[in-house]
């Protein structure tokens, strides 16, 4: 039976909602199969977050992991191509703690890519409705940190990644602010776990960015 695990995370910097936390449920709440999906909310620590996701992946030995995370500010939901070997936190985690300049993971390349077929999910979702787009920054943070850490510690065969979703609308910190409704985040994350399990090879469509 294929396993695939999906993760969103708590909320933090204040907010009191987490969009990727609350989509993820969505996600487990509508799943139909016949692939189990597995789901988890990770903290927002740089510690914990690993740990988590280490014993998540160990435990249940998932075919494809997709984890995804809080992008505020963005406006559309952001497959991530590449994860960097950095930890330089603007503010602190919901331990407090506020690593700068330090690796993810010492010893480890400076860089991992994405083995989820990126064009294609972003492709998928925006065929959808809902607007999305190639990321190639994930940030410094937690998230990045956890797309990093997952992409060291899956085996070869298992196809992984990360995705940035917007604020929702429904809980967006200001009325003004770039959002999408939950119910299309989370419809964007089971297009991505869908997509994951049925293309083989990404497509091969312009996807960059010159800036």
């Amino acid at each position: 039976m294929t396993t695939v695990l999906l993760t969103g995370f708590e909320p933090f910097g204040g907010d009191q909602t987490n969009p990727s936390g609350a989509a993820v449920h969505l996600v487990a709440a509508q799943w139909s199969g016949p692939e189990v999906l597995i789901t988890a909310v990770l903290p927002v620590t740089f510690e914990g977050a690993a740990d988590r996701m280490r014993a998540l992946i160990a435990e249940h030995e998932p075919d494809a992991v997709i984890a995804s995370g809080l992008a505020g500010g963005r406006s559309a939901v952001g497959v991530e191509r590449v994860a960097v070997n950095l930890i330089d936190a603007r503010i602190p985690d919901n331990d407090g703690v506020q690593p700068i300049d330090s690796p993810s993971v010492e010893s480890a390349p400076p860089a991992h890519f994405s083995s989820l077929p990126v064009k294609a999910i972003a492709g998928a979702i925006r065929d959808a409705g809902i607007p999305a787009e190639v990321s190639f920054s994930a940030g410094t943070f937690v998230c990045n940190h956890v797309f990093f850490v997952t992409m060291q510690t899956v085996a070869a065969h298992v196809r992984a990644g990360f995705i940035h979703v917007p604020c929702s609308s429904e809980h967006s910190p200001r009325p003004d602010a770039a959002s999408l409704p939950l119910a299309d985040i989370a419809r964007a994350l089971e297009i991505a776990v869908r997509t994951t399990l049925s293309v083989g090879e990404d497509v091969r469509v312009p996807g960059g960015s010159i800036h």
